[in-house]
């Protein structure tokens, strides 16, 4: 079996393959300070809690955009299981041609992501992940790494709105039930939500008018299914395509 990690700025999920099969996945807070036998003490209880073994694991795939995150887990692959985990980054195959400025500034996980989506999807396809940042991802048809927008995620926005206006306060974000909000609470559900509905339409809009093409829209992360229902422009909602990406990656530089 092979566990792939992913490291996010405010989350880590973890999944384990047997195979193509996905068989398990979990999220747990991403804490910079977070020792290795902490992490490792959370992630063999879910692994006992899953009815796996540690020894069933015999493959270990990482990215992170935590860079001091990248040491602690390998100190954790290490003594726990006794492996040398796959860390994306530079001299990594990943089957990615990146056609950036500069490609050593690209995340691990969005080359993950373009990894599975043009595996799963072809292309030219759009990636909207929605976590901590928005990121657009673009990979044309022949699987090459064209570039992208980069916006503060939904959650992040806000929090913002919440720490820098003294009369606003935190809010569930959730469905809204109209535009016009009736109450503080509606209001900035509906101005986040729609909002963010309406930078994400407008991006896409942008990037296949470049394109000069049509590009399906996969989404992915944490806001994902929320902002899906919201849109007609999102053409698919893949929770693991990271996940899916570092094992692809994984096999790519087993072989």
């Amino acid at each position: 079996m092979l566990l792939a990690v992913d490291i996010g700025n405010t989350d880590t999920t973890l999944g384990v393959f047997e195979g193509e099969e996905l068989r398990a996945t979990w999220h747990m807070a991403t804490g910079i300070h977070r020792m290795a036998d902490e992490y490792a003490a959370l992630l063999l209880n879910l692994l006992h809690h899953q009815g796996l073994d540690i020894s069933e694991i015999k493959e270990i795939a990482l990215c992170s955009v935590v860079p001091p995150l990248i040491a602690t887990f390998d100190e954790l692959c290490q003594r726990y299981f006794n492996l040398s985990p796959l860390v994306v980054g530079a001299g990594v195959k990943t089957g990615v041609r990146i056609r950036m400025d500069n490609p050593r500034e690209v995340g691990a996980d969005r080359i993950a992501n373009a990894a599975a989506a043009h595996h799963l999807y072809g292309g030219p396809i759009i990636i909207a992940d929605l976590g901590t940042a928005t990121t657009f991802d673009t990979v044309s048809k022949e699987g090459d790494y064209l570039g992208g927008a980069i916006a503060p995620g939904i959650g992040t926005a806000a929090e913002a709105l919440f720490t820098q206006a003294a009369m606003l306060p935190r809010v569930e974000l959730t469905h809204p039930k109209r535009a016009i909000g009736t109450s503080t609470i509606t209001a900035m559900q509906s101005g986040i939500v729609f909002g963010y509905v309406g930078l994400i339409e407008g991006i896409v809009a942008r990037i296949q008018q470049e394109l000069g093409e049509r590009a399906k829209v996969v989404a992915t992360g944490g806001f994902a299914e929320l902002i899906a229902r919201e849109t007609a422009v999102i053409d698919v909602v893949n929770p693991d395509l990271t996940l899916i990406g570092l094992r692809l990656i994984y096999l790519l530089n087993k072989a």
